[in-house]
């Protein structure tokens, strides 16, 4: 239910394709509040992905609406600024420029904000700093290992100080020694950082590390819990 916490909210969103053949999503109704850290669980091809397309305004939905503090977003211009200010996004597959270095993947994401190119360049390595990558601010992507490749992606995701952090799998392309770090480094960055973390998972034990789980099945919502962790050293606790 919306309140004056709620940051994003989607209201009876349903998404359609190949002209409602395929059902992607149907009747959500997600409220998301400041500072929340969720995840989304479910199988692939649940909707997971479509879900977070719809968050980000990458995507629309066919019916229903999605709101920002509120306000009903539908304008691709208004999904752009958001994306821009609000909203930071790490992919699976990294999605950074070969041709750039890491340092210049990541002002890519400060064009359009009005600051000088000495401004960028200085907070690309702040970023790069906070993700344990300062001395890797020239190397171009090739030259760094998966486990870099995504921590320069968090950096980019975070340079602009976002009040939203969606995660889509972020770990499915790294072995489980760069995944837990990169689970562990996302984590961190949301608690200092106070921001809204919506964590796209398969695995239930990530989910556990999130204060709410949505769990997605063929499309709905089957489950959306709070969840109780428990003090360090009882057999139950997670992370």
């Amino acid at each position: 239910m919306f309140s004056q916490d709620t940051l994003i909210s989607l209201e009876g969103v349903t998404r359609l394709f190949d002209n409602g053949a395929i059902v992607a999503l149907k009747d959500i109704d997600l409220f998301i509040d400041k500072g929340d850290r969720i995840a989304i669980v479910g199988a692939s091809g649940s909707g997971k992905s479509t879900l977070v397309n719809l968050l980000s305004g990458i995507d629309a939905p066919t019916r229903g609406c999605v709101r920002w503090k509120g306000q009903r977003v539908t304008s691709r211009k208004a999904w752009a600024a958001l994306r821009r200010t609000e909203i930071g996004i790490v992919f699976q597959d990294f999605n950074l420029l070969p041709t750039l270095t890491a340092g210049e993947n990541i002002e890519l994401a400060m064009f359009g904000h009005g600051l000088s190119a000495a401004t960028r360049r200085a907070r690309a390595s702040v970023a790069l700093e906070r993700v344990g990558l300062a001395a890797r601010t020239t190397h171009l992507p090739h030259a760094l290992s998966g486990g870099e490749r995504q921590r320069v992606a968090i950096a980019r995701s975070i340079v602009n100080a976002p009040s939203l952090l969606l995660a889509d799998e972020p770990t499915g392309n790294l072995d489980s020694a760069n995944a837990a770090m990169i689970v562990d480094l996302i984590f961190d960055l949301q608690r200092t950082s106070g921001a809204t973390l919506v964590f796209v998972t398969h695995d239930d034990a990530l989910a556990r590390r999130c204060r709410r789980q949505v769990r997605i099945k063929d499309g709905g919502i089957a489950e959306d819990q709070e969840v109780i962790h428990l003090p360090i050293g009882t057999k139950e606790a997670v992370a």
